[in-house]
């Protein structure tokens, strides 16, 4: 199939990739739109896994006041270079991220963030919840890692939420994405949101 400059084109609005890129992701998906951009994601998060142990001393602390003045948020993220700092795509990434925050107020970034007492805690919730619902004993600890994973982990910790404008993705996979688009290193290193009157 010849994969048209029309193509490639639509393919790289959606996805930020170079030409080549998106013109080997179409022609490996046959012209399909949907199947390239998930080839694209893929091989963008096995670059970004790639280049985790680099140094992030650059980035930049953007600051986000949602529409009311009522809820503001204060964000680190880090990168490599200065430049990559200042593109335009940095700058969605790290507005992206505060107005998600500002929306779901995650109370960690990562699950190694939460301490160990706190886990437990949230166990013994689910397990009491299990035992009092009747579901057998020898089942419940699956029941409860389950829980932990897809609730608790998945609510909490920023990293691990899904995206509020596309739930098909993590912030975590959000920020491999942009890693593997703009070549470069990155992390959110911290975050505070305030609300009035808390």
């Amino acid at each position: 199939m010849s994969i048209s400059a029309q193509m490639v084109k639509e393919l790289r609005l959606k996805t930020g990739c170079g030409i080549m890129e998106c013109k080997g992701a179409l022609k490996e998906s046959n012209g399909n739109l949907e199947v390239a951009i998930e080839f694209l994601r893929k091989k963008g998060l096995k670059t970004a896994s790639k280049k985790a142990g680099r140094a992030t001393s650059e980035g930049q602390i953007a600051s986000y006041i949602h529409p009311g003045g009522k809820i503001g948020v204060l964000l680190e993220v880090n990168c490599e270079t200065d430049f990559v700092a200042r593109t335009d795509k940095f700058q969605e990434l790290l507005k992206d991220i505060c107005m998600h925050i500002a929306a779901t107020n995650p109370p960690y970034l990562s699950r190694e963030d939460i301490s160990d007492e706190v886990v437990e805690k949230e166990k013994e919730i689910y397990r009491a919840q299990l035992i009092e619902a009747g579901k057998p004993e020898q089942i419940i600890d699956k029941i409860v890692t389950g829980k932990l994973e897809k609730g608790f982990f998945a609510s909490s910790c920023l990293l691990e939420q899904p995206f509020v404008k596309n739930d098909k993705i993590t912030i975590g996979q959000l920020l491999a994405e942009k890693i593997a688009t703009l070549g470069e290193n990155m992390n959110i290193r911290r975050f505070t949101r305030f609300q009035l009157g808390e």
